[in-house]
């Protein structure tokens, strides 16, 4: 009976070992700020939405959506239909999808401007064999794979006297 309660004891420690493994891992700390982050931002977007938008909205249209609603019935258990805090709801998603929209918009183009620098960067190492279609070393004048004497290419003269640098 002591052995089965220490393999228990042991499996609630692996456990509880792995979920702190788990817990502790930087993305899903990434992930918590992430959300706590978000729901900030919520309460931001909200915000600008209720106390900003409806009432230029409202003066242009003459009303505000949060005050919109509609009697399912008569008498003072009638449900209420609020289609008007529903239309708020969506001007908040709106607004918050458009923003992260705009944030990921920038983070791609400045993502794509570094990976474009970095590619600028790089150097063709390798080229294709026109007979057998293997890859080889850029400077071979014969292929390694099918034996084929490669055509001469033009290589610029800049190259020519960087290569006899190099040697």
């Amino acid at each position: 009976m002591k052995e089965t309660l220490k393999n228990k004891t042991e499996k609630v420690g692996g456990f509880v070992g792995e979920f702190k493994k788990f817990i502790t891992r930087g993305n899903v700390m990434d992930m918590a700020v992430g959300v706590i982050i978000g729901g900030a931002f919520t309460a931001i977007v909200t915000s600008l939405n209720e106390d900003i938008l409806s009432p230029i909205i409202s003066l242009v249209g003459g009303t505000d959506f949060s005050y919109l609603q509609v009697a399912m019935g008569s008498g003072d258990n009638a449900p209420i239909l609020m289609y008007g805090k529903f239309i708020t709801a969506v001007i908040n998603f709106l607004i918050t999808s458009f923003v992260i929209f705009l944030i990921i918009k920038g983070i791609n183009h400045i993502s794509d401007r570094f990976s474009k620098d970095k590619e600028a960067e790089e150097e063709a190492t390798e080229k294709e064999c026109p007979f057998c279609m293997s890859k080889i070393d850029i400077k071979a004048t014969r292929c390694p794979h099918c034996t084929s004497q490669l055509p001469e290419e033009e290589v610029p003269e800049e190259e020519i006297a960087k290569d006899a640098e190099e040697e």
